[in-house]
């Protein structure tokens, strides 16, 4: 069977967590905070917008985009596997992805969008 959009991502998803090992704690460390608040379930597209707010003051802003949202997913059943007391804290749900095949085309950089959005 060819490889699915799924598994391209989630390729993309570990090639990034690996270059960018600071994204997870930061994840990790705003996911247990709001566990400590007694929140029982959290979006994680939420978590990941803080993460991305830590990582935008870092960053440049200009070579790359600071987190895929296509990661999101990959990072809440991470959590939930490493974490197995609080496995539903993210909501999940089938990945559409499974089911389409891989594009096979390289992530989109800013500057892939630096013609479309004057043009």
């Amino acid at each position: 069977m060819e490889k699915t959009r799924s598994e391209e991502v989630r390729e993309q998803a570990a090639a990034f967590h690996k270059q960018n090992p600071e994204v997870w704690d930061w994840f990790e460390r705003f996911s247990f905070m709001l566990i400590r608040r007694g929140f029982q379930n959290y979006s994680v597209k939420a978590v990941f917008e803080r993460v991305r707010w830590e990582k935008d003051m870092g960053g440049d802003g200009q070579a790359q985009f600071k987190i895929n949202n296509n990661y999101a997913p990959y990072y809440a059943r991470r959590f939930m596997k490493m974490y197995p007391d609080y496995d539903g804290f993210f909501r999940t749900r089938k990945l559409t992805s499974e089911d389409k095949p891989a594009t096979n085309l390289p992530e989109l950089s800013p500057a892939y969008f630096e013609g479309a959005a004057h043009g």
